[in-house]
């Protein structure tokens, strides 16, 4: 497939919420933007003006979807909404924040922080599950977009799994790399999967994004 074939990718994380300040694992629960997340969708969707999509796909989450709908009016397209690409399903750890997990679950939380691909912590989702989840939706969403420009709305944990398949980075290995709020982050999809143009571009905020996995 031909470069002006390929499908651009705008990546974003959803903006601040009180449980990221927290350090507190939100999950698949629905926790809504703080005030910092409401302003930071708007200063994206702002930088975003001049792209020219034709499409925002967002994650069913609260979080996501608000943040998705501050891009869409200013595009003015709707957001579609897709379940694939929700938050990691985190089990009990969900509502914890990591020192809570760390004192209630020891091994666990060494399991989740080791990366094992086949935990899920108390009936959560492995990390194996989830990273197929992620990048099956987003290519199939991308497939349907050829030579054009769609926002794809979702979380830190889909950012991560969507970097990875880029640069073809194992799931075990430690993360080294951003994932800020409301961060825009630039891939292409073609048949051949994703190609990673730029990432955790933060300018048009004007402090730094808050960086959690969650």
């Amino acid at each position: 497939m031909s470069i002006d074939a390929a499908t651009r990718i705008l990546a974003v994380r959803h903006g601040e919420t009180a449980w990221n300040v927290d350090t507190r694992i939100q999950g698949q629960l629905d926790v809504p933007l703080n005030d910092t997340g409401r302003w930071q969708a708007e200063r994206l969707a702002r930088a975003l003006s001049e792209e020219n999509l034709v499409a925002v796909y967002s994650s069913d989450l609260s979080r996501a979807h608000e943040t998705a709908l501050a891009l869409a009016r200013v595009a003015r397209v709707p957001v579609v909404s897709e379940p694939g690409l929700r938050e990691r399903g985190f089990g009990r750890f969900e509502g914890h924040t990591f020192a809570e997990i760390e004192a209630r679950w020891p091994d666990e939380s060494r399991r989740w922080r080791q990366r094992e691909l086949d935990f899920g912590p108390g009936g959560g989702e492995t990390l194996r599950a989830f990273h197929a989840r992620c990048t099956t939706t987003a290519a199939r969403i991308a497939a349907a977009h050829p030579g054009r420009t769609i926002a794809l709305v979702a979380h830190g944990g889909v950012m991560d799994c969507l970097y990875r398949a880029a640069l073809h980075i194992e799931l075990t290995a430690p993360r080294t790399w951003q994932l800020g709020n409301a961060s825009i982050n630039r891939l292409l999809y073609t048949g051949s999967g994703f190609t990673l143009i730029g990432w955790s571009d933060t300018q048009h905020l004007d402090a730094a994004a808050l960086d959690e996995q969650t």
